[in-house]
Parts: structure tokens; C-alpha cells; sequence
């Protein structure tokens, strides 16, 4: 791909250090967007992260990571303090992608642990809602591009029954709920905001839903295809909206699946 020179805009991804959102930043620094990558990781996970970045940074890309809590409203302003120094008089968040991953995997029956109230609560706060916090802070700083793009990833686990996946199926109903309420609101804005979802992907976070290789070889089966999404493929859909060509598009949910859920 040809790198365009984007110079002043920069793209903000939640959740970049793994599966979507680290294939995103690959993707969207080869189109030439700086990056602001936020992630939450162990220090035992760090060397190989701070790879991936380093690898992103080697081809001229600006790549400012902080490993921190997004969901912390107090660090969150703090970091919001931080990108609005880094980005400048002339800095604009083109590009916005929620690919925050936390959880909870509790069943609702069974003799274990079950899911409680305040495990919808954490899932529907971290999967859903914090999209809108951390919108609500970069337009009221007017930290956002004239033709801002915001990406959510959501799953068809939010009609789908899967064991274990009550809680997260609930948020990511509300995150496309959300998505599209942001969209009307802030249309006047010049932002649009989309949800994609994606195939069942052999990620980080999907091997910790419990029954995962029984998920990804029922994916494989029914995928018309004949393989599992890769992130790469959301990633690239993530692309072609950031494109001029998709401004008219905004308050829907795209499916990239190669046809997974048509059976």
C-alpha cells in the first residue's frame, strides 16, 4: 500500500495491543495515520508489546502507547491531558476504534461461581459505555477531526446464545445501541460512527470464552468460506471506512465474516 502523508492525523485506538485493535494500528499506520494506542497489560506481557510497537514506529509511524486503565475516569483525563500536548495546535483525531476487550465469562448456571449484577455492570461499563466516555471528552475538547471516524467492534454473539457469553452479548447489544445514538448526535459534528462485526477470530480473547476451540471449529465448519475470519480482514474493513468514500456512512453495523453467519 501506498502510505498517504496524513502528517497532523493521528488515529486513537482502545485496546491496541492484541488481536483487532493491534491489527488495526498495523494497518492504519501503513495508510499513514500516527497512532495513540491504549492498552492494559501485565509487565510479563510488555517486552513482546512494546515489539509490536516498535515494529509499527520503524516505518516512520508516530506510535504514543499507554498502558493504563480506559476505563479510570481520573487516568483518563490524565491521558487526555497528555494526547492534547502530543497532538499540538494542528493535531485532529482522525480515526477512533473501541476494540476493548474485558469481560465476564461467568455462566449463569451450574455449581461455580454464577454471573452477577456487577459483572453486567464491569462488561456493560469496559465493552459499551466507555466508547461514549471517551467521546464525550474528545469532542468537548475538540480533539476530533472535521471527518472523524468512529469504529466499534461488536459480534453476533449479541443475538447468538453462547454458554458463558451473557454478559458480553448484553454489552455488545448496547455498544451498537450506543453506536448509533453517536451517530445521530453527532453527525452536526462531521463524525460518523459504525460498528463492525466480526467472525468468529482466533484471538486472545476469545480463547478465554470457555468452550473457545469448540466455537472456532463450529466457525470453521460453517464459515461458506472455508476459514475463520482474520483479524487482518477487520482490520482492512476498519480501512475502507476511514476512506473519503465511506463518509456517507454512519449508524449501521457491518458484517466481515465471509458469510459465517448466513447459515
Amino acid at each position: 500500500m501506498t502510505k498517504n502523508n496524513f502528517n497532523s492525523q493521528w488515529a486513537l485506538i482502545l485496546g491496541g495491543s492484541h488481536g483487532l485493535g493491534l491489527a488495526t494500528a498495523k494497518k492504519l499506520a501503513s495508510a499513514g495515520y500516527n497512532l495513540i494506542i491504549l492498552h492494559r497489560d501485565r509487565k510479563a506481557d510488555l517486552s513482546t508489546i512494546d515489539e509490536d510497537f516498535e515494529f509499527i514506529r520503524s516505518g516512520g509511524t508516530q506510535c504514543i502507547a499507554f498502558n493504563t486503565d480506559a476505563l479510570n475516569k481520573h487516568k483518563r483525563e490524565q491521558v487526555i491531558d497528555q494526547i492534547t500536548t502530543s497532538l499540538g495546535k494542528e493535531g485532529k483525531i482522525k480515526v477512533v476504534v473501541h476494540s476493548i476487550a474485558k469481560g465476564n465469562l461467568k455462566p449463569m448456571t451450574g455449581d461455580g461461581p454464577l454471573l452477577e449484577h456487577e459483572d453486567f455492570l464491569l462488561t456493560l461499563d469496559a465493552m459499551a459505555v466507555s466508547l461514549y466516555d471517551w467521546m464525550k471528552i474528545l469532542v468537548q475538547q475538540k480533539l476530533t477531526h472535521e471527518d472523524c471516524r468512529v469504529i466499534a467492534f461488536t459480534s453476533e454473539g449479541k443475538t447468538r446464545v453462547i454458554p458463558n457469553y451473557a454478559a458480553v452479548s448484553s454489552a455488545k447489544a448496547a455498544l451498537e445501541s450506543i453506536c448509533q445514538n453517536m451517530a445521530l448526535a453527532y453527525a452536526p459534528m462531521g463524525v460518523r460512527v459504525n460498528c463492525i462485526q466480526a467472525g468468529v477470530t482466533d484471538t486472545r480473547s476469545l480463547r478465554m470464552i470457555p468452550g473457545s476451540e469448540k466455537l472456532l471449529k463450529a466457525a470453521r465448519e460453517r464459515n461458506p468460506s472455508g476459514r475463520l475470519t482474520l483479524a487482518e480482514d477487520v482490520a482492512n474493513a476498519v480501512y475502507l471506512l476511514t476512506l473519503d468514500e465511506a463518509r456517507w456512512i454512519t449508524g449501521t453495523t457491518i458484517t466481515v465474516d465471509g458469510g459465517e453467519s448466513l447459515r
